[in-house]
C-alpha cells in the first residue's frame, strides 16, 4: 500500500517490530519477491495476511515466515487453519473479535491477535477472557496507514486480561 513502506515502519520503531505482513492479494503477480526481499533486508520476518480459506492453499506455497489469517465464522475458514499449521510456521488468527471468529473452534496451536485497531469494536473482556489460558496472544498495530501506528490500546487490553504478549520469534 502506498502509505506503508518498510523504511517508514522500521524508522518509527512504533512497536517491537519482528515482522511485516501485507494482504496476500496485494503481493501477488510478481510483487512478492521484491516485497519479501525488502522486508528481509530490513532484518524483519516476512508474513502475509490471508483473507480466509479461499487464499490459504496458494499462500501456503509462498516462502514466508508466518501467516496472519482472517478466520470468519465459517466452517471452511476453521478447516483451512490446519493447512497453514501443517507448514510448521506460526499462524496468527487476525482480528477475531471484528470478524466474529468463534475462538472455541480455533486450534490451540494458533496464536490469537489482540489488535490495536479492532479491540474496541466489541466488548473485548468477555470475548477474549474465557480463552486467556488457552492461547498465546500477539499484539498488533495493524499499521496499514501511519495514523494507525502504535499498540497502546492492544497493550491495555492485554494487561486488563492478564495476558502477556507472545513473540513468535
Amino acid at each position: 500500500m502506498p502509505e506503508q513502506t518498510v523504511s517508514l515502519i522500521v524508522a518509527i520503531k512504533h512497536a517491537r517490530n519482528v515482522g511485516i505482513s501485507d494482504h496476500f492479494e496485494y503481493v501477488l503477480d510478481g510483487v512478492f519477491e521484491t516485497y519479501a526481499r525488502e522486508i528481509r533486508q530490513a532484518g524483519l520476518k516476512v508474513g502475509v495476511e490471508v483473507d480466509g480459506h479461499t487464499w490459504v492453499n496458494e499462500a501456503a506455497g509462498y516462502n514466508v515466515d508466518y501467516y496472519i489469517v482472517h478466520c470468519r465464522d465459517r466452517d471452511a475458514d476453521y478447516r483451512s487453519l490446519d493447512r497453514l499449521l501443517a507448514t510448521g510456521k506460526p499462524v496468527i488468527v487476525a482480528h477475531p473479535n471484528a470478524l466474529d471468529t468463534n475462538l472455541s473452534r480455533i486450534p490451540t496451536e494458533c496464536l490469537v491477535e489482540i489488535n490495536n485497531r479492532y479491540v474496541w469494536r466489541t466488548d473485548w473482556k468477555p470475548y477474549y477472557g474465557p480463552f486467556k489460558d488457552r492461547f498465546k496472544f500477539v499484539l498488533s498495530s495493524d499499521a496499514h496507514q501511519p495514523n494507525w501506528l502504535g499498540q497502546a490500546v492492544a497493550q491495555h487490553a492485554a494487561a486488563q486480561l492478564g495476558v502477556k504478549e507472545h513473540l513468535a520469534f
